[in-house]
Formats: C-alpha cells, sequence, structure tokens
C-alpha cells in the first residue's frame, strides 16, 4: 500500500493559495483515479483507491500545515505502511516557480508541515514532490497564504499535474525513475 500526502490547510479561506498545492494535486490524483472510498479519520481526509493496481491512499491532513504529522503518523501506524511507501507533495519557496523535485529525503527546509511529519514520524526518511513558489516579494506567511496571481496560475496548474504524473511514475516504476524523469 502506498500513501500519498498532500499538505495544505483545510477549509474555503486557504483553497487557493500557494501553501495549497499539495491538496491539489492529491485532488488531480483523486479525479484521475475512482476513489472506492473517502473517510474523515485520523485528523484528514483518507481517500482509498488504486493507481497502477497498488492500493493508494490519498490523504489531506486536516490539522492544519503546521500540525501534519499529527494526521500522517497514526495513518502510517494503523495501515502499517513503511516510510519508502510514503510520498508527501507540497509547496517550498526555495524553489523557482511551478518547477518541481523530488527528493528521497533529508530535512525539512524551514517547511513547518515537513518538519511535523519528521518529528512525529522520527525520521526523515520518507520521499517528497516539491512545487516551487519562488520567493516573495513580501513575506513569507503572507505569500504562501495568499492566491496566486492570475498570470501564475496556469504554471502552477502545470506543476500541479507534473507532480500527479510523479506520484504514478513513482507508484508503477519507483523513485529513481520518477526522480530522474521530474527533477
Amino acid at each position: 500500500m502506498k500513501l500519498v500526502v498532500g499538505l495544505g490547510n483545510p477549509g474555503k479561506r486557504f483553497s487557493d493559495t500557494r501553501h495549497n498545492l499539495g491538496f491539489k494535486a492529491v485532488n488531480e490524483l483523486a479525479r484521475r483515479h475512482s476513489i472506492e472510498k473517502e473517510e474523515h479519520r485520523f485528523e484528514a481526509i483518507v481517500g482509498h483507491c488504486r493507481i497502477n493496481a497498488e492500493k493508494t491512499l490519498l490523504v489531506k491532513p486536516l490539522t492544519y500545515m503546521n500540525l501534519s504529522g499529527k494526521a500522517v503518523q497514526p495513518i502510517m501506524r494503523f495501515y502499517k505502511i513503511p516510510l519508502e511507501d510514503l510520498i508527501v507533495i507540497y509547496d517550498d519557496m526555495d524553489l523557482p516557480f511551478a518547477a518541481l523535485r523530488i527528493r528521497a529525503g533529508g530535512g525539512s527546509g524551514g517547511h513547518k508541515g515537513v518538519l511535523s511529519i519528521i518529528e512525529m514520524l522520527g525520521s526523515q526518511d520518507f520521499a517528497r514532490i516539491r512545487i516551487g513558489i519562488g520567493r516573495p516579494p513580501q513575506g513569507a506567511v503572507e505569500w504562501v497564504l495568499s492566491a496566486p496571481l492570475p498570470e501564475e496560475r496556469q504554471e502552477l496548474e502545470a506543476a500541479v499535474h507534473s507532480a500527479a504524473d510523479a506520484v504514478e511514475c513513482w507508484i508503477k516504476e519507483g523513485l529513481i525513475k520518477a526522480m530522474n524523469r521530474f527533477n
């Protein structure tokens, strides 16, 4: 079983912000693959589906970004999912706008949602897909919680679709192939 976690903040107020690109990527995967069952458990929305015949959980934590680990850790424990079967999708200010990077592990890079997951799992050895939102002209909080400009939307949508493509590749062909193809 694979676990795909998209990071974001719940609620209408945050739905169209740069900080919700992880949620958008999970929504795109849900659109592409039939959700067999959806439940609200573990402080998250959990969609059960199959991607390339692999049982997959598509997860959007409802804990707010900075506490994402409170949702991810119990799901992994309940379903006995090993770290190598987890991938987390999120926005990253340190990447150029709309760029995609896949990594096998590493630190949080200052991303508090990823830091929460690392702390709750006691490990940083899980795959991630980062979607670049670029450096802010103003403060970081205002930047991530603001909506993309109209001229940015098309590029970000393409990046979200690429992130979903990368997840499908990771499930079908493995992390190294996904990294080689999408980095």
